[in-house]
């Protein structure tokens, strides 16, 4: 992996090289082995946080984390185009759009002791900017290359502080043309809900139950890319125990062993779709 700027990542980009790198902030990976017609997005994977906010933040580590995607990068780390954040969504969300990416409350709870300096901010929301340029220099390159695109934006959710049963497996199709795109999704659903984990755990998989996909990443490339579909898939967190922090990483792997597999299919059925 090597370290470069935004601007050597973009270039490699419009020259269809394949690389793998982190930025030169450390605030995200993109890994590109082929230019293949599908990606793989982990936005709130990450759970770095700067040490110039550490004293002022209220919240705990795990609190932090456990609003965060831990290892979502991870189960699909095995497919040719992959982008993730590094840092802590309650850093920046790179989910939400600039003028609300840098949280002041976080889940009902006030965030920091102090309001943040506008530099603070500006340096958020730097590497927020620098993220979507990357994006969309890498859409817009599957879109020359293929004529269409598909997004598999990678999430997680905590299904035990839900009062009632819940997915394993969440799609949310509230911001893409259902009509155009309806059989896919239910396809993409049905297919997920073939996973099959270890310890007999749950295998459901539906569409807008407990989240409807209204996410800044999929509504910004929905609204730059008229043929690429996003796919805001959501795994309830049984692959881990999210009272405690513990990560069950065989869970982990199974489900990365069978997105593998899974992916490239759900890519070939839209690529005949349209």
């Amino acid at each position: 992996m090597h370290r470069l700027s935004i601007e050597e990542i973009i270039a490699k980009i419009h020259a269809a090289t394949p690389f793998e790198a982190v930025s030169e902030d450390y605030s995200f990976t993109l890994k590109i082995e082929d230019y293949v017609p599908f990606v793989c997005g982990a936005v709130h994977d990450g759970h770095q946080f700067r040490p110039s906010l550490w004293q002022n933040c209220i919240h705990t580590e795990y609190e932090r984390w456990y609003e965060e995607d831990p290892c979502t990068k991870q189960m699909v780390q095995s497919q040719p185009i992959v982008i993730a954040g590094c840092d802590s969504r309650f850093e920046y969300d790179l989910n939400r759009p600039p003028e609300t990416a840098i949280f002041d409350t976080a889940w009902g709870k006030q965030l920091w002791k102090s309001p943040l300096s506008s530099k603070e901010k500006s340096q958020s929301l730097e590497k927020h900017t620098n993220f979507y340029r990357v994006v969309h220099a890498l859409i817009q390159k599957i879109e020359a290359l293929h004529g269409r695109a598909i997004v598999f934006d990678m999430h997680s959710y905590n299904w035990k502080r839900w009062d009632r049963a819940v997915p394993t497996w969440n799609l949310g199709t509230s911001n893409i043309d259902n009509q155009r795109f309806g059989a896919i999704v239910q396809q993409w659903s049905d297919r997920l809900g073939t996973v099959t984990l270890p310890y007999s755990l749950p295998q459901t998989s539906l569409v807008n139950d407990t989240f409807q996909g209204n996410g800044y990443f999929l509504k910004y490339i929905t609204n730059h890319f008229a043929n690429t579909l996003v796919l805001a898939t959501e795994i309830s967190k049984i692959y881990c125990d999210e009272l405690t922090g513990v990560i069950y990483p065989e869970v982990v792997k199974r489900v990365e062993e069978q997105l593998k597999q899974l992916i490239p299919l759900q890519t070939e059925d839209f690529l005949a779709h349209l």
